[in-house]
């Protein structure tokens, strides 16, 4: 039970929900902000006003899966209220309050920083991101068949990397009976892509390896869909990035060769948001209680 824990929910989207749900549950205190047009809650969520009075009591800040932007601004679903989050407002907060969010921009690391914050990004943790992981290539499969004219059964497949979504992506595609080859930069990768049945090859060598390719899924985070790469892609591929926004493809070289090229970071939001939300709030919730821990020490 998180008994004693005072949160305060700023903004978000749907996964939002199951946190506040969750949390409520464990008897937290939680206090939320930026849900005015969410009408059902749990009683124990008290929708406040932002100001430094709030800040001044809290064990935690829970920001959505973007923390804010570079002007510190939250995006939330449930609101038409401008909500942003300013240096005077992270001042009020204790030392001992630990900020979550997703993941974070510069800003939000470099206020962080300067009030001395413990800042936890959540995608960076190894569990969220293989649970995660599950509703984004459900939703990449879902984007494969509604923009192409063929089956994934038997289809020649490509992922570039091989990290915590890529692994999963390759075996999902793999299960379909499609063909995949998986694109790695280690040799420990390499030797496990094969051993899993996969045909893998060092993503240096890429440009030999895409030509027959149907569908394209990048995982990496750095521009590696060149436009030399593009031109050897046949002109009915598909291309689907996966990476965290602008994504590792020449988009606008893509669109000019007339090949499909779509860029989907943030899939288990858009496509699952319950079952991703439910991960966060476990995750959360023992983080949480972890912390309280922590502080009885």
């Amino acid at each position: 039970m998180l008994t004693g824990v005072n949160v305060l929910l700023l903004g978000g989207d749907a996964r939002q929900l199951e946190i506040i749900n969750k949390l409520c549950e464990n008897n937290a205190t939680v206090s939320i902000c930026g849900f005015e047009q969410k009408k059902e809650l749990p009683d124990k969520a008290i929708s406040i006003e932002l100001n430094k009075q709030a800040f001044a009591k809290l064990d935690a800040l829970l920001l959505p899966a973007v923390g804010c932007d570079d002007d510190g601004y939250v995006h939330t679903v449930f609101s038409s209220e401008t909500i942003q989050l300013t240096d005077e407002l992270l001042a009020a907060l204790p030392k001992t309050c630990v900020i979550y969010a997703g993941m974070a921009k510069p800003y939000l690391k470099e206020l962080c920083a300067r009030h001395q914050l413990q800042l936890v990004e959540l995608f960076e943790r190894d569990d969220i991101a293989i649970f995660n992981s599950i509703p984004t290539v459900e939703g990449a499969l879902m984007m494969a068949i509604q923009h192409t004219d063929i089956t994934i059964h038997r289809s020649h497949s490509m992922v570039l990397g091989f990290g915590r979504t890529g692994i999963s992506m390759a075996r999902g595609l793999q299960a379909l009976g499609s063909n995949v080859w998986v694109g790695v930069n280690r040799s420990q990768h390499f030797a496990r892509a094969y051993e899993m049945g996969f045909q893998p090859f060092y993503t240096k060598d890429l440009e030999q390896y895409v030509v027959n390719i149907d569908l394209l899924f990048n995982t990496i985070p750095t521009m590696i869909i060149t436009a030399q790469i593009i031109d050897k892609l046949q002109k009915s591929a598909v291309i689907i990035d996966l990476a965290t926004k602008p994504g590792g493809t020449d988009f606008s070289y893509a669109e000019s060769k007339e090949i499909k090229a779509l860029l989907a970071p943030g899939l288990p939001g858009i496509v699952a948001p319950k079952t991703a939300g439910l991960i966060l709030a476990d995750c959360l919730s023992q983080l949480l209680l972890d912390q309280m821990k922590r502080r009885e020490l």
